[in-house]
């Protein structure tokens, strides 16, 4: 037999194979860019004073947009008797310089492997908790409004600020409707089973023209098991959430970076969105506490005890003008209890958004938020406005504008 004939023989017993097993693995991504403008960022500070000036920027979807640039692959084998072997791996990156997003990791959005049936599906890696596969798509910035349309500072996590490592994931199949999700992570300390531990649940109805989701997540020593889950970030001596800058260095999550000496947070949720014809509205609820503040005193230089309790409600609304045109806006209320009789923070957001799509794979989009704080915030100081994605502002109010081209592959 000739060489030739060899190679034909060899090439047709892997398809042969690979039709048997119909295993299959698919690349896939995400760019998107765009130009950001913010007509306060801070800049500098002297004394209690904080500077700032208005900024123009060209950042990727990670940062401000509605998807961070990504790719992936994703992968099926099917193994017989309905069960199949599945795998994800999802690497996130800067557009705009190249650099990896996630804090460096190179995995950073999804890295798991698992099975699946006709029951449900396990999992095990890093991955999304089950409050965000059921929630999130139920907030605006699950739809149309991208990471600058987080809730103040993504305080409860709806935009995946924090993905979960060293994770065990169960998500139930859909039966008419309703589905369910159970996550848990190791904390892996040894002598103390629940140190460091997350365990997170979720639910689900979609039927007709009502969709409807819940959520819980509980994270124990969350500077290090929830907020401190990528390369970049520190030991559990280092503030993981944000920082209080510098006389040359900006604040980072002042909403809430004051109270990573807590010893438990837990975020709970519920939402719900009516669609007739065209048009959709929802509103989703959760709640963000940080429980024990003070239990790890070297972060803890405010001195802060009991519980910072954050009550978030957005109501939002989305309407499909057109086929190729889809217009959004809602209005977000953040308030949180006081803390050492300072009074408490509130904030008051306004997102607008319209998303042109000038193909299935490739779409133009204009975002605006809109915010507004009073109160004193986590850093002991007058609240300053902060629009997830951004330089927190000098001031209690914060513009930011995007123009941005995505396409999907």
């Amino acid at each position: 037999m000739s060489v030739r004939r060899y190679a034909i023989l060899i090439a047709s017993s892997f398809l042969m194979c690979e039709a048997h097993a119909q295993s299959s693995v698919t690349l896939y991504g995400i760019l998107d860019i765009g130009i950001t403008y913010a007509n306060s960022v801070q800049t500098s500070r002297v004394g209690s004073k904080l500077n700032g000036a208005s900024q123009l920027a060209l950042t990727d979807g990670h940062a401000t947009g509605l998807s961070g640039s990504r790719w992936g692959l994703r992968g099926t084998e099917d193994l017989g008797s309905g069960l199949k072997a599945i795998f994800v791996m999802e690497n996130g990156f800067m557009l705009n310089t190249g650099a990896l997003a996630q804090g460096g990791a190179e995995f950073g959005r999804q890295l798991y492997v698992g099975l699946s049936n006709n029951i449900g599906t396990v999992t095990l890696g890093r991955q999304y908790d089950p409050m965000v596969d059921f929630l999130q798509p139920l907030a605006a910035s699950g739809q149309w409004a991208g990471y600058m349309g987080s809730h103040p500072d993504d305080l409860d996590n709806l935009t995946n600020t924090n993905r979960i490592n060293n994770s065990v994931k169960f998500t139930t199949a859909n039966y008419h409707g309703l589905s369910a999700g159970a996550l848990y992570s190791f904390g892996g300390v040894a002598g103390s089973v629940s140190r460091n531990q997350i365990w997170a649940l979720g639910g689900g109805y979609t039927g007709g023209s009502l969709q409807v989701g819940v959520g819980y997540l509980n994270a124990r020593d969350p500077n290090v098991s929830f907020y401190g889950n990528t390369p970049n970030k520190g030991s559990a001596t280092v503030n993981n959430i944000g920082s209080a800058g510098s006389a040359t260095s900006p604040q980072s999550i002042p909403v809430y970076a004051g109270y990573a000496s807590a010893n438990t947070t837990q975020i709970v949720g519920a939402g719900a969105a009516f669609t007739i014809s065209t048009t959709t509205i929802g509103v989703v609820f959760t709640n963000t506490r940080f429980y024990s503040l003070g239990s790890q005193p070297s972060l803890n230089p405010l001195g802060y005890a009991g519980t910072a309790s954050f009550n978030n409600v957005e109501l939002n609304g989305r309407w499909r003008v057109r086929p190729s045109l889809l217009l959004g806006a809602a209005f977000d209320y953040t308030d949180r209890n006081s803390i050492k009789n300072d009074g408490g923070a509130k904030y008051l957001q306004l997102d607008l958004g319209a998303d042109y799509f000038l193909s299935k794979r490739t779409d133009l989009y204009a975002l605006a938020v809109l915010q507004r704080a009073t109160g004193r915030d986590s850093l002991g100081q007058a609240s300053v406005a902060s629009i997830a994605g951004f330089t927190p502002s000098a001031t209690d109010k914060q513009m930011a504008f995007r123009l941005g081209v995505r396409h999907k592959f």
